[in-house]
């Protein structure tokens, strides 16, 4: 009898870690059948886990300003690849490729960022020079 319980609550825990998971790394607010590029100035890099965030403010043609919010990779998986906390740093003018939020909101996941020196920063390999 103990054994079945053991077992069961084995499988118990497997399957819900599973779906814990799949469910922490969905990319259902994202369009990923999207790429879009903007131009603009950091604001703030939040080099934190579980995903960093990098705010980077984009003039409009009307003049506003507005900030968009992209999600990038971990820290730990970017330090690996060549980022380190200083890559992207508040002030710098650079060109990023995202896929865009679902719901029209400024921002999405990070695809790729063109630094001032033509450095290309990636999520998939780190940095590149071009």
């Amino acid at each position: 009898m103990r054994t079945v319980f053991v077992i069961a609550a084995m499988i118990a825990v497997a399957s819900s870690t599973g779906r814990i998971a799949s469910a922490h790394h969905s990319f259902a607010a994202f369009d990923m059948t999207a790429e879009k590029t903007i131009t603009g100035v950091v604001k703030k890099v939040d080099w934190t886990n579980p995903h960093i965030w990098i705010w980077v403010d984009v003039t409009e043609s009307s003049g506003t300003t507005e900030t968009y919010g992209f999600e990038g990779m971990t820290p730990n998986f970017l330090s690996r690849r060549g980022w380190t906390r200083s890559s992207m740093q508040p002030g710098m003018k650079v060109s990023v490729t995202f896929r865009p939020m679902k719901d029209g909101k400024p921002g999405g996941m990070f695809v790729s960022g063109t630094l001032p020196d033509g450095k290309v920063l990636t999520m998939r390999g780190g940095e590149t020079g071009q």
